[in-house]
């Protein structure tokens, strides 16, 4: 029986290990949808930095054109209570004037207490005018002062509808201005894609039949023995020959392409990782970056433009084929063009 309880026992199955296993599973996951959600929001923060600091500056005058109307409505709020207090004086200097001449009126002319009377009113009438006239001169002057106010108020306010819709249309023409960025850029690359297919498929129609010249993804490969001697950066005969034919191609391709679409036919030298020390190349680098030059001189000089050519010497840092045979190392040994924007 004892034995038979430990073969029950034996026979459950374990679900821990697959359980952590999901579960790491789904952390990776999660890490990795986590990691792509921040090199976008990058990217987007990167694109919209520009517009916000245009937006900011805009704010920034839509803040101070504020400011100024706000101060400029409290001076006028002051001057229309001045107004209003000097009104006032002006009405009860009139009532006190109409109250004199009244009084003037009732009068006797005949009676000397009356005319002393009279006299007395009239120099009170007099200086209550010349109060009145003051105060009349100030009033005026208030008025001006108030419809200038008026006229600065409403500039401002058209300054500030202006500002307002001139960062609208600032919003509306950054928008426009990317989207139309983004179609220009997007027709470049498919202009250029257009142009490099096409010089592709000349350069097939001019070296075809040829098992030492291959096209290796985006670029046309030559293999160092149809340009160069062994060990050496110059020319041969039989490599002007194969140059001839690709300078011509390229010299028809620069005339068809239109100035504003920036390209550059690139010139990469290659060797075998077998090491080369000669006064001349101490290393692959200084070969590869001779045999590259001595390329684009050679195009430069059948019309070529200089502004279309880059050469680069890479020695043995990147091998087609990594093995150690005779096959491998010839295949290594290379001068790639590749067409590309500039």
């Amino acid at each position: 029986m004892a034995s038979l309880s430990r073969t029950r026992r034996s026979q459950v199955t374990n679900y821990w290990p697959g359980f952590v296993d999901a579960l790491s599973s789904l952390l990776l996951v999660i890490i990795f949808l986590l990691s792509l959600f921040m090199l976008t929001q990058f990217y987007l923060g990167t694109q919209l930095q520009g517009k916000d600091t245009a937006m900011s500056r805009l704010n920034q005058q839509i803040a101070d054109l504020t400011d100024a109307l706000q101060l400029e409505r409290s001076n006028n709020s002051d001057l229309s209570g001045n107004l209003a207090t000097l009104e006032a004086t002006l009405s009860s200097t009139a009532a006190e004037r109409d109250k004199l001449q009244a009084q003037i009126a009732g009068l006797g002319a005949g009676d000397s207490g009356k005319d002393a009377q009279i006299a007395g009113l009239t120099a009170d009438l007099a200086a209550q005018k010349d109060l009145s006239a003051s105060d009349q001169a100030q009033l005026a002057l208030l008025n001006q002062q108030l419809s200038a106010l008026r006229t600065q108020i409403g500039a401002l306010e058209q300054a500030l509808d202006a500002s307002e819709t001139k960062a609208t249309d600032s919003k509306t023409q950054i928008a426009d201005l990317g989207r139309r960025l983004n179609l220009a850029l997007a027709q470049r690359v498919q202009d250029l894609s257009q142009y490099r297919s096409d010089f592709f498929g000349r350069l097939r129609q001019i070296l075809q039949g040829r098992a030492d010249i291959q096209v290796v993804g985006d670029r046309f490969v030559f293999q160092s023995e149809v340009l160069f001697p062994p060990g050496d950066a110059t020319v041969s005969d039989a490599g002007k020959q194969a140059l001839d034919k690709l300078a011509q191609a390229v010299s028809e391709l620069q005339g068809e392409i239109p100035a504003d679409i920036n390209w550059v036919l690139r010139i990469d030298g290659h060797t075998d990782k077998r090491p080369i020390n000669t006064p001349e190349f101490p290393s692959n680098w200084e070969l590869s970056a001779a045999r590259a030059i001595a390329v684009l001189k050679y195009l430069q000089a059948n019309g070529v433009s200089a502004q279309h050519l880059v050469a680069a010497g890479f020695g043995d840092s990147r091998p087609i084929d990594p093995s150690e045979t005779d096959e491998a190392y010839a295949k290594n040994r290379r001068i790639e063009f590749k067409l590309t924007d500039g």
